[in-house]
Parts: C-alpha cells; structure tokens; sequence
C-alpha cells in the first residue's frame, strides 16, 4: 500500500480513480491535479496563502446569482474564456474570428428591419453599422440573422439598468436579404468596467489591471448550413484595445468608424462578416 508522499502526490492521488471511470473525465482530473501540484510545489505555497485561496473562491461562489457569474468573470479574466473560445473556433485564414459571447446576451430581441434604429433612449453619437455577410468564396448569404446587442452612451446594458433604460434598448435581429447585405442605426459604443465590485474586482485591483472592456458591438450571426459566429466589432483608437480586461481583442475584429457631414447619422461604420459552412 502507498501512502501520500510530497514526492509522489501527483502519482499517489491520479492513482485514486476508478477503472471505471470516463475515459475523458480521467484524462482532465489527471491533468488537473497535475498541475496543480506542480504550481503548489513551483511556488512553494503556504498554508495561509492556500486558506486564502479557499476564502476567495468561497466568496467568488457567494456572490453568484441568477443574474451574476462571478465565476465566469473570473475565467474571463484570467484569459481561459478566450483560450477556450479560441480552441474550438479554429478557422480559415479569411472567415471571421470567433470571440468571447459576454454576459448580456438576451435571447429572442425584436426582430427588426433593415436600417431600423436599435437605440430607444436617445442618448449616444448616432451609427450606421452596414456590411455584407459572405461565406469563404466571397458569395453573398440570404437569410443570415444578425443578432446585435451593445451597451449605451453611459457604458450600461439594458438588463444592467431594467429601471432606467427601454426594454431592448441597443439591441435587434436582422435578416439578410439575396444580396447578403446588413444596415442598422445605433449608437457608437463606448468602453466600460466589468462588475469589480467582487473578489474578481479585487483580485484585479491587487494585480495593478484596470477591469474596462474597450469599445464594441456584439454580433451573434447565424446561418443554415453554416457555422453560429459569436463576435465583436471593436472602435478602433480605443484606449484600452491593447489591455482589455477579458483579453477579447483580435486585430482582424478592430472595425472602422468614419466620421460623417450632412447625413443621419454621425458615424457610419462598415464590417463584413465571412462564415464557415458547418
């Protein structure tokens, strides 16, 4: 019989699980453990720093509710949502990059039409957001549903501020038409702290990061026959582009704003969205 030892813990605790166990889930707890031990043993942890550890992932789990997930946030910040994300929506050179989906998302918006107005409370610089959803070959695709989704001008959503803000304010499904082509007005986007007013707001505050996200429009583009994009359209010059909090940046997403004379809109900025078939 073998009992635990510091130098064989990796092999004396793995050596614990059942010949039954799922192929997959003893491939992930083996690694997990793992790597753990080795961080423990890396950095030579202590005790104190280990209850403390245990105190913050037992706050980071008091804070959670129906409608937070600190849990999530911590993930988020700490890179793996993207590394995640970036694993299992590897693409062509030319489709449009995944990125991560966000906490705000509302299932079932109104579905409006092309060129209608998202923004309901009438405060922001006014957008025009236009472009073409194509497939690999540059072809048009009919039928595509853009669902769109953004803070306001105050860097709030509209689930964030249900007292204060319209129902559906910033946010809209579209259908793209035989030319494949999208247009809505809404607002120029601002950036905006995620909630760091919990263990994660902290853990940001001790490390010396900032907890903003930069500028961006959500988009969730859906298409038979082709795969779901989950994406954002960032402004460019933001100032936190280079230091987002949840590490969600790709310069191929970084999308352009002009400025406009003498039209509806203040900014017009134009993006094409290119899918994957399924």
């Amino acid at each position: 019989m073998t009992y635990f030892s510091e130098k064989e813990s990796i092999e004396i605790v793995n050596a614990r699980m059942g010949s039954d166990t799922d192929p997959r889930l003893r491939e992930v707890m083996a690694a997990l453990v793992r790597h753990l031990h080795d961080l423990v043993r890396e950095v030579g942890l202590t005790q104190d720093e280990w209850e403390h550890v245990i105190g913050f992932l037992t706050r980071t789990g008091q804070i959670c509710s129906d409608e937070r997930q600190e849990f999530i946030l911590l993930s988020d910040v700490l890179g793996v949502s993207m590394l995640v994300d970036a694993i299992n929506n590897r693409r062509p050179v030319g489709a449009t990059e995944n990125t991560v989906f966000g906490p705000f998302h509302v299932a079932d918006a109104p579905i409006r039409e092309m060129g209608d107005n998202i923004s309901l409370d009438g405060k922001g610089e006014s957008c025009l957001f236009e472009g073409q959803v194509l497939n690999v070959e540059g072809a048009p695709i009919a039928g595509a549903c853009l669902d769109v989704w953004s803070d306001n001008a105050d860097g709030y959503y509209d689930v964030q501020q249900p007292d204060i803000q319209p129902r559906w304010n910033n946010r809209g499904r579209f259908y793209t038409g035989p030319d494949g082509r999208y247009s809505f007005r809404g607002i120029k986007p601002v950036s905006y702290p995620i909630p760091d007013d919990g263990p994660v707001g902290q853990m940001l505050d001790r490390l010396g990061r900032h907890p903003y996200r930069p500028a961006h429009m959500h988009y969730l583009i859906t298409a038979p026959g082709y795969q779901k994009l989950v994406t954002h359209t960032f402004v460019g010059e933001d100032e936190y582009l280079a230091s987002d909090a949840v590490f969600g940046v790709k310069t191929s997403l970084i999308a352009p704003y002009e400025r406009l004379e003498d039209a509806d809109t203040i900014w017009r900025s134009h993006f094409d969205f290119v899918l994957v078939p399924a």
